[in-house]
């Protein structure tokens, strides 16, 4: 399979109003936007999109029907203490407070209305504990 694109579809019951909080705190803009279904990118790199689509629309198998569960999407920005301070002073939550890991992520977690969760990370350096489990290629710091 050649894969020509991907990207995380939240299902949720407010459309609009998780299509604003991603374009309020992300800087995402829609692309398309249906009351049942909204295709957002970054304004910031034309690689990262998103979709906000109703829980309940037909096109959900009847099995499936409802809300995300289970999910985390992972933000990688240049400056994590910059966005951490943004999102701190606009009152989102925080479920992990911004910390240095030894597996090479400064970052923390936040959630969106939906309950899914956030985590906005710039790579560090790992130890070199873990740096050993690494492909050279896919280092960082």
């Amino acid at each position: 399979m050649r894969t020509t694109g991907y990207y995380p579809v939240i299902m949720t019951g407010d459309v609009a109003g998780t299509a604003a909080f991603y374009r309020t705190h992300f800087r995402f803009e829609p692309l398309f936007a249906a009351d049942w279904y909204v295709h957002l990118q970054s304004a910031e790199d034309g690689k990262a999109t998103l979709a906000i689509l109703d829980g309940g629309h037909e096109t959900i198998p009847a099995a499936a029907r409802g809300r995300v569960g289970g999910l985390i999407l992972n933000f990688e920005v240049e400056d994590v203490d910059a966005v951490y301070r943004e999102l701190r002073a606009a009152g989102l939550p925080l479920l992990l407070d911004i910390r240095d890991e030894d597996f090479g992520q400064r970052h923390f977690i936040t959630a969106d209305p939906n309950g899914v969760l956030i985590d906005v990370i710039t790579p560090i350096a790992p130890s070199p504990e873990f740096a050993a489990l690494y492909d050279a290629a896919a280092l960082p710091g």
